[in-house]
């Protein structure tokens, strides 16, 4: 996979986070939000993070979506603790070697050196001082994928930590620990900040600028060094072809190659070929969002449909919900059947809805909002199987 640098947005965002940019937010807190598959996890590890680094800075990373059967609090923890030990690691040995149990830290902050990396009894917002301390110099926390966090109270609690670790490290001029979240959803990214309960509340939530024309520029500039029969290359028709793909690099980078294979039986140039590949998977992705659905029983699909077109607004149980659901099943339904229904939506491979520790919900995948919109636009939603018209009620 050819990763293309992104050294100027990189840089950009680390001043901001050390509180050198005028106006910014980002000393409180970096929240980055961009759909799924479009280079941001890539962004993160190979173009911010060493930025950061070569500024000093301490970095840890942690990817909430990792390791979906572990509580997104214990993978929060794990991480600081794993960094905790890397800096620790030689004063434990020694440590341990005379027999010591526990090490003192600055003078403050007895660490149990059996259990350095687990935080054992150690709160996240004493662990991150005492990382700072054993560092000697500033720290960045990455958790790509945070929305994840609110899916447990364990991950809730973390995120409430972190807040507070972010409050009793910085002041005016001195930044000790930056914090960067980032979510493919912008919708579940939001309940970090936008309640008065929330534990970010007031920061806010910026769209990561997705790869562009200057991508596709060096991609061109790749496939004419290798093969110059191909000069120039149509860049705005790889352009296009991209967006299609969402501005996936890696469903893009896969149709480049089936396109340039010599093993590839398409005619005329390859960058016709490319753009078909991406409209190709745009009737794809459709076509199976769209049996996914029609497979849902009556009240799943009602339920979905409620959801998708309230948002951030859908209540499940309320009056007017349950008219909806009544209305569009022609059959009685209580709290307790519509519970069941998002119950099933959420266990389905690959789960449907997405449910927070506080029991709110969202669609899982952000890509079926802007299907849901695209068909009420064009006035054919919702999907009908054949011979069954369709009904534009929202």
């Amino acid at each position: 996979m050819i990763h293309f640098q992104r050294t100027h947005l990189a840089e950009e965002l680390a001043t901001a986070l050390q509180g050198k940019t005028i106006f910014s937010d980002a000393p409180n807190g970096l929240f980055l939000a961009a759909p799924r598959r479009t280079g941001k996890s890539t962004f993160l590890q190979a173009d911010l993070k060493p930025a950061l680094e070569r500024r000093g800075i301490v970095v840890a990373y942690v990817d909430l979506w990792a390791d979906q059967r572990r509580d997104p609090g214990d993978l929060i923890a794990e991480t600081i603790g794993r960094e905790l030990e890397r800096h620790l690691g030689p004063l434990a040995r020694l440590a341990k070697s005379a027999g010591v149990d526990s090490l003192n830290v600055a003078g403050w902050l007895q660490i149990d050196t059996r259990k350095i990396g687990k935080l054992d009894g150690v709160t996240l917002a004493e662990a991150l001082k005492t990382l700072y301390e054993a560092a000697k110099g500033p720290i960045a926390l990455i958790v790509d994928e945070a929305q994840h966090a609110l899916t447990s109270e364990a991950g809730e609690a973390a995120m409430a930590a972190l807040k507070s670790a972010r409050d009793h490290l910085n002041r005016p001029g001195e930044i000790k620990l930056m914090l960067v979240m980032t979510g493919s959803d912008r919708d579940k990214l939001m309940r970090l900040v936008n309640t008065g309960g929330a534990p970010f509340y007031g920061s806010q939530i910026h769209h990561m600028p997705e790869l562009g024309t200057d991508f596709i520029d060096h991609i061109a500039r790749l496939i004419e060094a290798r093969h110059a029969d191909l000069k120039p290359v149509d860049e705005e028709t790889l352009f296009l072809a991209f967006q299609g793909f969402g501005s996936r690099p890696q469903f893009f980078m896969e149709a480049l190659g089936a396109a340039l294979s010599p093993l590839s039986d398409a005619t005329g140039r390859f960058e016709a070929a490319v753009l078909e590949a991406a409209r190709q998977r745009q009737r794809d992705d459709e076509a199976q969002m769209e049996s996914d659905y029609l497979s849902l029983k009556p009240l799943e699909q009602a339920v979905l449909w409620r959801l998708l077109s309230q948002g951030a607004r859908f209540r499940p149980y309320d009056g007017e919900t349950l008219a909806f659901y009544q209305e569009k099943t022609v059959t009685g339904v209580t709290p307790q059947k519509a519970q069941n229904a998002l119950e099933a939506l959420r266990h389905r491979t690959p789960a449907m809805v997405w449910k927070s520790a506080r029991g709110e919900y969202a669609v899982d995948d952000a890509a079926m909002y802007r299907w849901f919109e695209q068909r009420v636009a064009n006035n054919t939603w919702p999907p009908a199987t054949k011979g069954k018209m369709s009904n534009v009620e929202t």
